[in-house]
């Protein structure tokens, strides 16, 4: 590895360069011996007879101790029973007495150990079983005197529940550590032998697997490994001088006390702007949607604000024609009648200026000719009569003249109040065909959106389903390591009952992880798989794997 190269932050999936050429030229090697290896699996028989003597063990101390309790009550009844009729008991209630006390302490404790195989223990029950179980030693060393005149009785007399008690804790102990193994929560203890060689990096060791709830001791001492070896790498890179390193190769050292290994702290920034992108593209997605509701909803106002005014243009011009025509008419009736006025005016005039005229003849004749009186009488007679007739004529020429032209400006009028309401009704087809092209550009803008809302409920239908998969994928994983680990607890319990060796629980072990693998074939390990679960150097991890081959090939299975 260069200075360069990036550090090994977990186990390659490749295997090592080194040893490979070794082991793949052994294929032979360790499918021949199996023959000899299946002979001393023949004669070993230390299984079987250690299985026996557990066996053996149980039955002993199951018997045992309920051979102590029974006694252990029997001579407790006997003693209390007796002490009872001195303590003021009746003769019926004073057999009765270390029954109470007794049964309190199995009813207690019985409580105590189903409650903590159901996984919600109450440490008032045991509290209270062990007050009773005081009492009852109390009592029982106390029932021939004071206890301080013989110690030696007063010991005899109490020593059998306290025995008793020993053995219910033993049981309680045994059922919580089979509880934890089912449920996996049980905790690897730091040995002795650190505390004592390492007092000062220990508590914080300890403190870092206690908070990030790390179960395995050797993880946590592979996880201080890493973060060690990773460490060194950064050294090597800068030459010693960690300060030149980024804030990203620095994130191991600072993430490794708050529970990150070093693999988890270098993809944090790459997982961050993944998510940050995430938020960014949603933001976004909400933004143009925002925008193409606010587009919608501006051009829905523009619609109808354009229809509005295109009915007011059409009320308008109805309403000016309708004006303007009333107007041509009351303009022509005035007109006539001022026309009228002035020549009735004029004839008058003119009577009055004839009528003058004949009077003045009339008086210059009268001197004259008296009898043409009659005659001029009736010739001023016709000539009034003419005159009369002459007005009439011209009262009825100024009539039809004043018609005409009522009817003239009449009809320029109508014309020209058609043509405003023609124009009106031009404006007003343009603005409803503004409108029409509106309403089609809002149906295209809706038509857009319910197929950009399809679009989106397809996304969405598709990401739940990709998540679904994804979560059942998961979920079999998980339950494929449940299986594993229940195989893996299986096995160690069975190793443990057979007392074997560390070499053998370490070749059963890399047994197990070549059937863990896709064909179960020996050279589809990595030897790299094997260095990292047991600590190994390449050598022994390869004689592991031959080893754990032919130890397959004789009939192994956990």
């Amino acid at each position: 590895m260069t200075i360069t190269d990036l550090p090994q932050t977990s186990v390659p999936d490749t295997p090592v360069s080194g040893p490979q050429g070794p082991v793949s030229d052994t294929p032979e090697k360790v499918s021949g011996p199996a023959r000899d290896v299946s002979r001393p699996d023949k004669r070993k028989t230390i299984k079987p007879t250690r299985d026996r003597l557990m066996t053996t063990l149980s039955l002993v101390a199951a018997i045992g101790g309920t051979l102590v309790g029974v006694i252990g009550f029997a001579m407790s009844y006997s003693t209390l029973a007796k002490v009872a009729l001195s303590w003021g008991f009746s003769k019926e209630l004073a057999p009765w007495f270390p029954v109470g006390v007794d049964a309190s302490i199995i009813a207690f404790l019985a409580l105590d150990l189903y409650l903590i195989r159901k996984s919600t223990p109450w440490p008032l029950l045991r509290m209270a079983a062990h007050a009773m179980t005081g009492a009852t030693i109390w009592f029982n060393a106390s029932s021939q005197g004071q206890i301080s005149t013989d110690p030696v009785q007063a010991a005899s007399h109490g020593v059998m529940p306290i025995l008793f008690v020993i053995g219910v804790e033993a049981a309680r102990r045994l059922i919580i550590q089979k509880a934890r193994l089912e449920a996996g929560t049980v905790t690897d203890r730091i040995p002795l032998h650190r505390w004592i060689l390492s007092p000062v990096a220990t508590p914080q060791f300890y403190r870092r697997m206690r908070l990030h709830n790390v179960t395995s001791y050797p993880e946590m001492i592979r996880r201080q490994q890493e973060l060690i070896g990773y460490e060194q790498w950064l050294k090597r890179k800068y030459k010693g001088d960690l300060s030149k390193a980024n804030d990203d190769e620095k994130l191991p050292m600072k993430m490794a006390a708050h529970g990150y290994t070093v693999s988890q702290a270098l993809a944090m920034p790459e997982q961050q702007e993944r998510d940050a992108e995430k938020r960014a593209e949603e933001a976004e997605r909400r933004r143009l949607d925002a925008e193409t509701r606010r587009e919608l909803a501006h051009k829905q106002a523009e619609a109808d604000r354009l229809e509005a005014e295109g009915k007011l243009e059409a009320v308008r011009a109805r309403v000016e024609g309708e004006t303007g025509q009333a107007r041509a008419h009351a303009r022509a009736q005035v007109s006539a009648a001022e026309r009228a006025a002035e020549l009735e005016e004029a004839a008058l005039e003119t009577a009055v200026i004839a009528e003058a005229r004949a009077r003045e003849a009339e008086a210059e004749r009268r001197q004259a000719q008296e009898r043409e009186a009659k005659a001029a009488a009736d010739v001023r007679a016709a000539e009034l009569e003419r005159q009369a007739a002459e007005k009439r004529r011209l009262a009825a020429e100024a009539d039809q003249v004043a018609a005409a032209e009522a009817q003239a400006i009449e009809t320029a009028e109508i014309a020209e109040a058609r043509q405003r309401a023609a124009e009106a009704d031009r404006a007003t087809a343009e603005t409803e065909r503004a409108a029409a092209e509106t309403r089609r550009r809002a149906a295209e803008a809706d038509r857009f959106t319910a197929q950009e809302n399809e679009r989106k409920a397809t996304a969405d239908a598709n990401t739940q389903a990709a998540r679904k998969r994804e979560a059942e994928t998961e979920y079999a994983a998980a339950e494929a390591r449940l299986a594993a680990a229940g195989i893996e607890r299986r096995a160690v319990e069975a190793e443990d009952a057979a007392k074997l060796s560390r070499r053998e629980r370490a070749v059963r072990k890399v047994a197990r992880m070549i059937l863990g693998t896709e064909a179960g074939v020996a050279n589809q390990l990595p030897l790299a798989d094997i260095q990292r679960e047991l600590e190994v150097s390449p050598g022994t991890a390869s004689e592991y794997r031959q080893e754990a081959a032919e130890l397959l090939v004789g009939g192994y299975r956990p």
